[in-house]
């Protein structure tokens, strides 16, 4: 039996269609998301029910593996002085940040003074043992530690995490469609995701039940498109709270699939859930002189860039470490991302995922790219502080 996510139709009655009794006066809208484990003649049987709309697979979910593990000649944390964070009077106060990773370790010194909630979608309990939802979330709201300053926002006072990576770094489209829904009932104003869809697992798990290539393929490729319908499902959610002066900006990594070390037109492009309609997606950027460079590794046409070659941040169990990687760059705009939530609400007006949004696409720079790269490589550009 496998998972499989199921999206049915629903219709909105409005209240005065109901006062008078019409019944199609409504209107189809978010389509509610279920997931069931079925047999595939029962998957067959639910598809034909005339309220499914959609049925297939849960994909699988990976945490994007970063690179390195050393701190050998790192003292600091570059990526904050590359996008303003120490020059900014603003420091993302008021603002509450989700991470949706593999834990925390809120033990690190990095967190003291955060309260921080935390929710299990793995099975395997909280806490990071695994230690890359520790780095990432160093890297949004991380406080000083041993005098090196790690974190983009570090007054930041309430954080959310949601483990919906197990301890292997693995997990499934359920987890983390559930866990962007609890982020929002809980008030998340930002929402970070350094996790990738294993579609190439995916087919591996077909081919090692003895299907045929072209069949695992497609079959993967349905289980894809049925998966990116439903989170941008969500993501419609998402907006609709944002009209109403509430919601979350969302941001993802792009993923490290590129190979352009081996080739320069061997790149990849983002893939879910950064691919998923107005969700930020994040490229990674290295230093190359006095300017920059799309890291080899950075998978091409996410909407903006950040620093995500040797980034210092929180180590689980204590200390610091670098790691790099797209995961490493997508805290950098959740962290700029709050700095701007806090500007706009003490400017006077009301800050929303389209607002935030919007500053982020125009305060980013492009002068600092070396000529070799283009758009396609690093979006619109290094996000910058306010």
């Amino acid at each position: 039996m496998r998972k499989y996510v199921i999206l049915r139709k629903q219709t909105h009655i409005g209240s005065s269609a109901k006062k008078r009794g019409v019944e199609d006066f409504g209107a189809e809208y978010l389509k509610p998301i279920a997931y069931q484990r079925l047999t595939e003649s029962e998957a067959g049987s639910i598809a034909a029910e005339p309220e499914v709309e959609a049925i297939a697979p849960a994909m699988p979910i990976k945490l994007i593996e970063p690179f390195g593990t050393t701190t050998d000649g790192i003292d600091s944390a570059w990526g904050l002085d590359a996008i303003g964070a120490p020059a900014s009077k603003f420091t993302g106060q008021g603002v509450t940040v989700a991470v949706l990773d593999t834990g925390i370790d809120v033990s690190h010194p990095a967190f003291a003074g955060v309260e921080i909630e935390q929710r299990d979608f793995s099975g395997d309990g909280d806490g990071d043992r695994q230690g890359h939802g520790t780095h990432c979330a160093g890297t949004i709201f991380g406080r000083d530690v041993g005098g090196v300053r790690i974190g983009v926002a570090p007054g930041i006072k309430r954080a959310l995490v949601g483990k919906v990576l197990g301890d292997n770094g693995a997990g499934d489209s359920e987890m983390i469609i559930d866990g962007i829904n609890w982020a929002l009932s809980r008030g998340a104003n930002v929402i970070s995701m350094s996790l990738g869809f294993d579609f190439p697992g995916m087919v591996a798990s077909w081919l090692e039940d003895n299907w045929p290539p072209e069949l695992a393929t497609s079959n993967a490729l349905e289980a894809y498109r049925v998966n990116l319908r439903a989170f941008d499902a969500v993501m419609n959610l998402t907006k609709a709270r944002g009209g109403l002066g509430g919601g979350a900006l969302v941001v993802a990594a792009s993923g490290n699939e590129s190979r352009r070390d081996d080739h320069p037109n061997w790149r990849i492009a983002t893939s879910l859930p950064a691919a998923a309609d107005d969700v930020i997606s994040v490229a990674a950027i290295g230093r190359d002189g006095e300017q920059f460079s799309v890291a080899n590794f950075s998978n091409s046409m996410a909407l903006v860039s950040a620093p995500g070659v040797d980034i210092l941040s929180a180590r689980a169990g204590g200390g610091l470490q670098s790691l790099s990687g797209t995961s490493m760059a997508c805290p950098h705009v959740a962290g700029v991302a709050a700095l701007w939530w806090e500007t706009i609400r003490k400017s006077g007006r009301t800050p929303t995922p389209m607002n935030v949004r919007a500053a982020l696409i125009d305060k980013a720079r492009r002068e600092s790219f070396t000529p070799r790269y283009a758009e396609i490589d690093f979006g619109q550009g290094l996000v910058a502080a306010p």
